[in-house]
Parts: C-alpha cells; structure tokens; sequence
C-alpha cells in the first residue's frame, strides 16, 4: 500500500445534492435539460448515463435549487435505493435521490467511479432513516477512501476495469443492433406478409393469395384467432422446494436474477409457494405488464421461480415460441396490455384480457422456416451475452483486489 493515503470524499471532489422542480407544473418539463433520477439508473447498464426518463426545461431548472452536474461527474444514487454509480456523460443535473461527486484534480474521474463502486456497500450500511435509508450530505463528505496518491496510478487502475465494460458495453450494443434486425425480420415476415414463398420470393408482392378476414387481408392458410385461445394457465408450485434461482421480470422485457437485479434478496426464505416457470413460459406481474414487464424465459434458465403474485402461461403447439417471442416486441402487444390493464392505484392486467388481443397466426411450417432464419442472429446475441457474462465476473474479481490495492500495478506499462 506504500503510495496509498486516506482521504475524505470531501477532499477528492465537491458532493452535490439535487432537486425536483414542481411536478404539478407541466412548463417544468419535457425540456432540453437532461435531469436523472434514481429510477433511471436502475434501468441502466453502462458506465456513462446521457439522458435520463423525463427532461426539464430552464424554467423548472430555475425554480429549484437543483445544480448543474459538469461531464465526468459520479452521479451516486443517496436513497430508494443507496449505492447506483455512474458517470454523466454531459452536463445534467439530478433530483434529490442523489450525493454527486464533482472529482477535483487528486483524482481520476474513472477511478473515482470504480471507487464508488467498491465502497457503494458500505455506504449503504452507513445510512439512516426510519422508513428507508438514506446517506446524508454530511455523512457522504465524511466517508473515508483509500486512494493512490499518484494519479498515474489511478488511471492504471481504471483502464484495467474500462477495458472490461467497454467490451461488455460494445457487446451489449451488438446484441440491442441484432435484436434490431430481427424484429424488422418479423415485420416484414408476419405483418408486412412478405415472408418466402415456395420459390424463396417476398409473399405478398409476389402475387401471394390473400384472403379477407376480420382483420383484413391475410395470406392463404393463415388463422385469426386471439392469444387467449392459444394458450394455458399454468399454476404449478415449487411443492417440493426446489433450490432453484428466483427470477423477476423487469421493464426491458427480459427475466433477470432477482437478487442480483436488486442488488438484495427481496423474496421470502420460503419458496415452496413460488411459482415454477419453464424455459419456453411467459411470465409477468400483473401490477408491471402495462409498462413491459413481461417475457418469455429462454436463454437464462431453463427452469426458474418467480413471486407468487406473477401470472405464467404456456404456448399452445400451434404457436411456436421463436414467433411469440417477437410477436410480443410488437408496440400492438404492449399497447394492447395498457389499453385491458383497470385499477386506481395501480394498473392491473388480468390474464383474461388476452382475449381481446388479435393474432394471425401463420402455418408451422412458415414459422418454423422463421426460427431456422433467425438462428444465427439469436446464436450470435447468444454468444456475446456468454462473453459479457464472463467478462462481467472478470470485473467484478478484480475490482476489489485493484482498488483495495491487493494488486500492485505501479510497475505495469498500460
């Protein structure tokens, strides 16, 4: 540790607290000024945010004592919950969720964010309240770090760690740019009915027969139905508490580890009760659909638990999973879902709504010619989704052992 001293946070950058301006005044929004939440950090993945969910306007800026954030800052998330990190990518400005760090010269930006990452934990466990935790400006400004004082050092340190998530974030992109393609793929197949005839040409402008039904002109062999004819309830239990993984379905549309999403075990310790959702199933919280929670389980487990209170159904054989899979990407679905949810509180969709959801469904044999031409795309988001897991644990092993000093990189040529 010879070149390593403590410092308060104080001394390595000015925290900043935030604000929310009026939201009963709509001129305060929906502005130019980028303007973060806590809740928008916990939807993000990246190291650098740029925008977050809703913008204000100069007005709404001047009407608080918000601060402006400069690029490079750590946005550090004070409350509901403690310990989101990450850098701001431009000038923004945050509400009162936040302890933001402006870095001064004793410190790399990067390496700060790397720091607060090691230290969000601790942080976390120094908070107080009665109704949630929360980190004060005062304790934030007192909180100890141990830094190297050579700033070289530092940077080393954080090219290591930036080297890892800018391949996990370049992944990531590749796979939102193939997840692209195959849902215009999609359009173009099922909605557009351009899909190969038997001479591998487009359907439709082709000279395809179409033939009118109650939802227009589909392609012959083709069946309009609706989701709910075309699939089943499924209500089976963990009876026999099964050590499996506890899986939430979060607003992206994808299943997620639930303790690793939250960053804390929020289920209960018995999960006899929990429901068993199968690779294949779609499964969501009838309280989350209307804003996306809802997914099929593929590529994470093969068979997982969600919460009691999820709704999981299973597809009928006439629909196959590759189809649905992006049937439910269709802005219709969701749309679909907001327009059958009820409720004053909270908006709720009942699992009978799926009813009122129209679907043409196209033979087997075209949807199984869709699966196989997409395989590789879905092989390839695979793949990167593999190395973004490795890579990932590969971070998280050596942050601690580098910013903690464990490792000694002085002498390294990066």
């Amino acid at each position: 540790m010879n070149g390593w001293k403590q410092f308060k946070i104080s001394d390595l950058g000015e925290v900043v607290g935030g604000a929310t301006p009026s939201t009963k005044n709509e001129s305060y929004y929906n502005g130019g000024i980028s303007w973060i939440t806590p809740k928008d950090l916990s939807l993000h993945n990246g190291r650098f945010i740029f925008e977050g969910g809703r913008n204000i306007t100069e007005e709404g800026f001047n009407s608080c004592s918000v601060r402006m954030l400069p690029k490079n800052s750590i946005l550090f998330t004070s409350r509901a919950p403690i310990g989101y990190v990450a850098i701001s990518g431009k000038e923004m400005c945050t509400n009162q969720g936040f302890k933001s760090i402006i870095p001064n010269d004793k410190i790399d930006y990067l390496f700060l964010y790397y720091l607060m990452k090691y230290n969000r934990d601790y942080i976390e466990s120094i908070g107080t309240g009665t109704t949630f935790k929360e980190v004060s400006g005062s304790v934030m400004k007192n909180v100890i770090v141990t830094v190297p004082v050579n700033k070289s050092t530092q940077q080393k340190i954080a090219r290591i760690l930036s080297s890892l998530d800018e391949k996990i974030e370049i992944n990531r992109k590749i796979n939102e740019n193939l997840e692209e393609q195959a849902k215009a793929i999609f359009k173009r197949w099922f909605i557009d009915y351009e899909f190969p005839n038997e001479e591998g040409k487009p359907y439709k402008s082709s000279g395809g027969e179409m033939f009118e039904s109650e939802m227009g002109l589909i392609p012959k062999g083709w069946k309009v139905s609706n989701i709910l004819d075309n699939i089943d309830l499924i209500r089976e239990r963990n009876r026999n508490n099964l050590d499996l993984p506890v899986l939430s379905v979060v607003k992206e549309g994808k299943f997620t580890y639930s303790d690793e999403y939250f960053n804390r075990r929020i289920y209960s310790k018995d999960i006899s009760k929990y429901k068993l959702v199968n690779k294949y199933d779609i499964a969501y919280n009838p309280s989350r659909a209307n804003i996306g929670s809802i997914a099929m389980l593929r590529d994470l487990e093969d068979i997982g638990l969600v919460s009691p209170i999820y709704v999981v159904f299973r597809l009928r054989q006439e629909i196959l999973p590759s189809f649905f899979y992006y049937y439910m990407k269709l802005p219709y679905f969701i749309r679909m879902i907001r327009l059958n949810s009820s409720g004053t509180v909270r908006q709720n969709f009942d699992f009978n709504g799926f009813k009122d959801f129209g679907i043409n469904i196209p033979p087997v044999l075209v949807q199984e010619k869709f699966d196989k031409y997409l395989r590789d795309i879905e092989n390839l988001v695979l793949y990167n989704n593999n190395q973004i897991e490795i890579l990932t644990q590969i971070r998280d092993t050596l942050l601690p052992k580098l910013i903690s000093g464990e490792i000694d990189v002085s002498d390294l040529d990066i």
